[in-house]
């Protein structure tokens, strides 16, 4: 039975499938087959060719096998790594008590960034990801995020 996949921007679609068109590409170029892949990966053909044809309701687990297989999941380390918009809601709202008590520590050469410093000097003024985060208000910024995708 299918599993109900909520509906994706078409910028997100066309990521996904150029991202199934390269693994496809990174298979070929290493001379594997579908059926090889699939089996190291631990799954079905089927799935296989949905992750290569960039499906939506193929599971972020089944795209971090395929890359596994292909030796491509250091790239995974990239994802969600930089979060401009979040650090600077952070930087002026602050997190909720809940996120503070349960955030990990950041030990020496964590990939995990610090928060960002307040924008001064030459470029300080070019847009909000750029500006202080202090000049901006608290509802701004949610605003920001509460407003549907798409508008």
């Amino acid at each position: 039975m299918p599993r109900n996949v909520s509906p994706l921007l078409p910028a997100t679609q066309r990521r996904l499938a150029e991202l199934g068109h390269r693994l496809r590409l990174a298979r070929l170029r290493r001379g594997l087959s579908a059926e090889h892949v699939a089996e190291r990966a631990g799954m079905a053909r089927k799935t296989l060719a949905a992750v290569e044809r960039g499906a939506p309701g193929a599971t972020m687990g089944a795209y971090a096998a395929v890359l596994q297989v292909l030796q491509l999941d250091a790239g995974l380390d990239g994802l969600a790594a930089d979060d401009a918009l979040g650090r600077m809601l952070q930087d002026t709202v602050g997190l909720p008590a809940r996120a503070r008590r349960r955030a990990p520590s950041n030990p020496p050469g964590s990939p995990l960034e610090p928060p960002l410093p307040a924008a001064s000097g030459a470029g300080a003024d070019e847009g909000p990801a750029s500006a202080d985060p202090g000049s901006l208000s608290t509802d701004a910024l949610l605003d920001v995020l509460r407003k549907p995708p798409g508008t």
